[in-house]
């Protein structure tokens, strides 16, 4: 038997290859999805983190120890490092305290922090790194503010803090000896972002820059108590393996506690952890997807040639029964030819899946290690099943030859069957039960649902070759009254002979399952680009460490002087649940630096400084670093007011919180002096308050008589604008009336801004919104856009200056930028950095859509397109095959009607029309069902990882470049010249 059948494929070995082909083809597909989505695992995780903040990457064992090495001292070295013993992992240790000495109030401290190996990681502006005991370096910001440099002494103490009784106010008090220290450089961070300083915060707006010292001048100041930490961070190739990841650390957290002492375990990781987690998964939800209608195709590919082979067996398969054969053996030759065809297939699929699946990763992605193991059990597992159905979609093939009588067997005549309504009527339910699963999951990909467009391409294509043999029919039988024979002959051929329409549905579904992919492709192409683009705001971001708004504005005006390449740009706070994102930009540089992109509508950008920053009042400028304001204070009750100003340098020294002092009853003249005046302070504001926590109730009203050397009118009460209080003039001065409790102060400031403020947005703004203080601010619509950069399409723009301006902390930015466009100089950098901005991070259009293809659902799509490139091959195949099975029927046609007389150049031109014109049909058909079905479920397809942080985008729908059009007509030239030699 096993000669007999091996006798077989020789004899027909081109039928043979077919069904090898198809076997590699089905195995294939099936095999390629778990090795592809190993590769896209890796990728994944090392996109990630890449991307992570060093809190996401490290694991921090804080406690507080007494560090001087006393007897009672605990060994935290070895403890903190016996939990984190975990590979992978490199290890960081630091010491901080706070200490007396350097600020100019007496009770106000520093943080004193030692570091491994901080001078690799720090540069110097002045002076040198660490050397010798009693050494320490300053932040550049606070050598400035402090008017210190590198040579200067300061005595330094250990300190401690302790708290007011009466006030709840805490202050730091020495608790430990005095020690001379020198400072022997000013720094910046070379990276105040980097992974070195985990997660600490040295370098945020809220702390204050660290004063860094080695390990003897820690011991020289002998501190009591200090936080000591150890911060782990992980190696990329640790996340490759989330799950064991995720139980390393809640194994970590149980030995913590099981230590004992005052051991915290803190990180961020498992917010990471869940992105990968996240992004993985809906590249494994994505990837099966495109392989379902390849793997269906082949199996119809594969139930055709079956078919059409076992058609050409018609007269073995009846001699075999005419003998009387036992049925085993009768199926045994029957089916014994394609299923040893299949296996051998299915072995050529397990590997070539992994080979081409090897070659896909190299190609896209560049150093993500690929094992081509062909013992993979799960991998071989696959192929198993995939041939086992293949091997039953072979013996459904031949069902009706090895059921059917004898007499049947050995008719010429092809028995006639078609797709009928009910096999239409079948594939249309399970289609619509696909997609109703899949609207009622919201697009998850997954069950039945997962099986929708191959589902809803099987339907589209079944109903379209349904269709063939009535319009067939009806076109020949209108060429045949026109007397053109040759269109007539080839229409009415292919309405009555299966083969026509079999390969119809071929053709469709395989030009529908790449019309599919390239669409899936190009428009999450589309998408990720429009994200970058708006996502980024500009062509190039340079994110800034700690700095006030106005030192930011200064600071970028002074480096772009002509405003033609820089901008900055700070975010406002979040504010009531439902506030569209703010964004606060220095307007008039806008247009010359921001890509005005069509989705953002019809405003034209260059209306946008002239909406958001109108022409408003002077500020009050206070000259010179002695301040001092005159007042006048009536009370009606003992509780006395404590008076503070908020000023900022009109030079970008920053800005200070003045404390004035509490008054009473009485006149007086209020007065600080503050370096960061020294070129002249705007004044922001004046606040009053209450000394009692809680708040106080207070009855006053404070009449401002003057202002230091300062231009400000302060007869006209529209040029104020108080909050908490009521704002009167009068002949002496400027009155301002408080009444209630104050729980967060009262405040009045100058007018020298719009109020309400002017803003841009996408949506309708409520009346008030949350300031770049954080307090509520009035806002008026100044323009209407349908999307704007970085907040995308529910968001909303105002100008900085006048957003700060109508504040009243004078504080940090939040989240400060600057925004570069294409035209900037090589020397930006360098130009912010000599005004004295740190550059903590750079981003750009490019590196944030490498980013976005990166991620799990973008990897996925190229795995799409593998599936429909092979789809129309396997429809090539299919031609080859059908045509060769349908020659000799053909061939007996034509010499019948040679002999009714019917001429050669009729039956060429016959022949010409016949699959050639299929092809067209069926890709113009199967082009109309990708589009169709892309409609209908295309949404599903994840395009951006779950915890990717994007605004609201308006997002596009369609493909739009030539990608569709050009692989269709490159798929339709391939098929037409197969289709053209097999007439």
């Amino acid at each position: 038997m096993i000669s007999l059948i091996l006798a077989m494929l020789r004899t027909r070995r081109g039928q043979a290859v077919t069904l090898v082909l198809l076997g590699v083809l089905a195995v294939g597909a099936t095999v390629a999805v778990p090795a592809y989505l190993a590769a896209v695992d890796v990728a994944v995780a090392r996109g990630e983190v890449a991307a992570a903040g060093p809190d996401e990457r490290a694991i921090t064992v804080t406690s507080e120890a007494d560090v001087r090495g006393t007897a009672n001292s605990i060994d935290f070295d070895s403890v903190a490092g016996a939990l984190l013993d975990q590979p992978g992992f490199a290890h960081v240790y630091a010491v901080q305290f706070p200490v007396l000495g350097l600020e100019t109030s007496g009770d106000r401290s520093s943080h004193l922090v030692f570091r491994q190996d901080v001078c690799a990681h720090l540069e110097m502006v002045s002076g040198r790194c660490l050397v010798g005991a009693g050494e320490i370096l300053l932040g550049e910001g606070t050598a400035r503010r402090l008017e210190l440099e590198a040579g200067a002494r300061v005595t330094l103490s250990y300190a401690r803090i302790v708290s007011n009784s009466l006030t709840g106010i805490a202050v730091f008090v020495p608790d430990g000896p005095a020690s001379e220290a020198v400072v022997a450089g000013v720094y910046r961070p070379a990276a105040p972002a980097e992974q070195y300083w985990g997660s600490h915060g040295y370098f945020t707006p809220e702390a204050p820059e660290p004063v860094f010292a080695n390990a003897a001048t820690v011991e020289r100041l002998q501190p009591n108590l200090a936080e000591v930490s150890l911060d782990a961070t992980a190696d990329p190739a640790v996340f490759d393996a989330t799950g064991p990841l995720r139980d390393r650390l809640a194994q970590l957290q149980q030995r913590a506690r099981s230590v004992g002492g005052d051991y915290r375990v803190g990180t961020a990781m498992p917010g990471l952890i869940d992105r990968v987690e996240q992004s993985r998964d809906l590249a494994r939800r994505s990837v099966p997807a495109g392989a379902v209608p390849l793997l269906l195709l082949a199996y119809l590919a594969l139930y055709l040639a079956v078919d059409y082979g076992s058609e050409g067996r018609r007269p073995e398969l009846a001699v075999v029964a005419l003998r009387g054969t036992r049925w085993w053996q009768r199926l045994l030759l029957a089916i014994g030819e394609s299923v040893a065809a299949i296996l051998a297939g299915a072995v050529a699929g397990l590997v070539a899946g992994r080979l081409a699946v090897a070659a896909l990763v190299g190609w896209r992605l560049p150093g993500v290690g690929f094992s081509l193991d062909l013992t993979d059990p799960h991998s071989a597992g696959l192929a198993a099943l995939t041939a086992l159905g293949a091997v039953a979609v072979a013996v459904a093939a031949q069902r009706r030859h090895l059921a059917g009588p004898v007499a049947e067997l050995l008719r010429r005549v092809r028995i006639r069957t078609s797709l009928g309504w009910r096999s239409a009527v079948v594939v249309a339910v399970l289609a619509g039960a696909a997609l109703a699963q899949l609207f009622t999951t919201s697009g998850r990909l997954d069950g039945v649902g997962l099986l929708a467009p191959a589902l809803c391409m099987a339907a589209l294509a079944v109903a379209c070759a349904r269709l063939l043999a009535p319009a067939a029919r009806g076109l020949g039988r209108s060429a045949l009254r026109r007397g053109r024979l040759g269109l007539a002959l080839a229409a009415l051929q292919a309405g009555r002979r299966p083969a026509a329409q079999r390969m119809l549905l071929l053709l469709i579904t395989a030009v529908a399952v790449l019309g599919y992919a390239v669409s899936a492709t190009d428009v999450a192409a589309q998408d990720r680009d429009l994200a970058a683009r708006i996502g980024t705001g500009a062509t190039r971001v340079l994110e800034v460490g700690p700095v006030t708004r106005q030192q930011l504005l200064h600071a970028v005006r002074q480096a772009d002087p002509g405003g033609r390449w820089a901008m900055a740009v700070v975010q406002l706070p979040p504010g009531a649940p439902g506030e569209p994102a703010k964004l606060a930009v220095d307007t008039a540089r806008l247009p010359g630096v921001v890509p005005w992109l069509p989705q953002y509508g019809g405003l034209d950008p260059a209306r946008l400084p002239a909406l958001l920053h109108p022409p408003a009042r002077d500020p009050v400028v206070l000259d010179g670093k002695a301040v001092r304001f005159d007042v006048g204070v009536t009370s009606r009750g003992n509780e006395p007011v404590r008076v503070k100003a908020v000023l900022e340098s009109v030079t970008g020294r920053g800005s200070a919180v003045l404390d004035l002092g509490t008054v009473s009853a009485g006149e007086y003249t209020l007065g600080r002096t503050d370096a960061v005046c020294t070129d002249g302070c705007r004044l922001a504001a004046l606040r009053l308050s209450s000394d009692r926590i809680g708040g106080a109730a207070i009855d006053a009203t404070l009449t401002l008589h003057g202002l230091s050397a300062a231009t400000a009118d302060l007869a006209d009460a529209s040029h104020w604008r108080g909050t908490g209080g009521t704002l009167s003039a009068a002949g002496d001065g400027l009155r301002f009336t408080v009444s209630g409790v104050l729980t967060d102060g009262a405040w009045f400031q100058p007018a020298d801004a719009p109020y309400p403020l002017p803003a841009v947005a996408t949506v309708p703004l409520p009346p008030s919104v949350a300031g770049v203080d954080g307090r509520p601010t009035d806002v008026r619509a100044a323009g209407r856009a349908e999307a704007l950069p970085r907040v995308g399409s529910f968001g909303a723009l105002v100008d900085l200056d006048y957003a700060d301006r109508v504040s009243s902390d004078g504080g940090a930015a939040r989240a400060p930028e600057v925004w570069l466009s294409a035209s900037a100089p090589p020397e930006a950098r360098a130009r912010l950095a000599a005004q004295g901005l740190i550059v903590t991070g750079e981003r750009d259009v490019a590196s944030v859509r490498a980013r976005l293809d990166g991620e799990g659902p973008a990897l996925a799509l190229w795995f799409h397109l593998l599936t429909g490139a092979l789809a129309v091959l396997l429809a090539a195949g299919g031609i080859t095959m059908i045509a060769a099975v349908d020659r000799t029927a053909r061939a007996a046609d034509h010499d019948v009607l040679r002999t009714q007389g019917l001429s050669r150049a009729v039956l060429r031109r016959a022949s010409l029309w016949t699959y050639p014109a299929l092809v067209l049909a069926a890709g113009v058909l199967g082009l109309a069902a990708s589009l169709a079905v892309w409609r209908l479920t295309g949404w599903s397809l994840p395009v951006f990882g779950a915890a990717t942080q994007l605004p609201e985008l308006p997002l596009p729908h369609w493909p739009v470049t030539l990608a569709l059009p050009l692989t269709w007509l490159l798929s339709m030239a391939l098929l037409s010249s197969v289709a053209a030699r097999r007439t």
